[in-house]
């Protein structure tokens, strides 16, 4: 989808159209999950997150005046991370780190796939910078550990260390991380 339909926010704005509600969910439900997928939460947490959010358009959208000059899809995502964050303080989950928390963030706020590939390529270089100021093995392990669903236990039988090497490991590459990316990225 790469524009936004002036004509559906128009019709939503008619009490009881059903038609355009169930238009716009066809159109703009399946991105905001992506969004919410993204982010790293669950599929159900996804669902229950754009039903929060498609709860707060319904309650909006009736008074929403579209402006060409301003991005109704930027609107879109930033109440789905929005209620993301808003999940994550409720259930006081941390989301598992598919390579970093920046990363993540970074593909929620992509705007076009140069943008995530230029963002992907800072974040690969940033590793590549920094893991010479691990060891070998606890680089491995921290590697593994954010990239997936396994324990740190599992992983630092594995590879000999103990679970705190892995978990301070992590937090040592996610603070080198922002360090080197700082600027870089929005």
């Amino acid at each position: 989808m790469n524009s936004t339909s002036e004509s559906l926010l128009v019709r939503l704005r008619r009490p009881g159209d059903q038609k355009a509600w169930a238009e716009f969910v066809e159109l703009y439900a399946p991105l905001m999950f992506h969004w919410a997928r993204k982010t790293g939460v669950q599929v159900q947490d996804a669902r229950d997150i754009v039903q929060d959010v498609l709860a707060i358009a319904f309650q909006k959208l009736p008074e929403f005046r579209y402006d060409s000059s301003k991005s109704f899809r930027g609107w879109l995502r930033t109440i789905t991370l929005n209620k993301h964050r808003e999940y994550c303080r409720k259930a006081q989950k941390v989301v598992n780190a598919n390579q970093s928390e920046l990363l993540r963030l970074a593909v929620v706020n992509a705007e076009s796939t140069w943008d995530l590939n230029y963002q992907q390529a800072l974040v690969d270089q940033a590793l590549s910078l920094i893991q010479s100021e691990f060891q070998k093995p606890t680089w491995e392990a921290v590697r593994e550990f954010s990239t997936t669903d396994r324990k740190a236990s599992e992983i630092a039988d594995q590879y000999g260390i103990s679970v705190w090497t892995i978990y301070s490991g992590k937090a040592r590459m996610l603070n080198r991380l922002r360090e080197v990316l700082s600027g870089l990225m929005d």
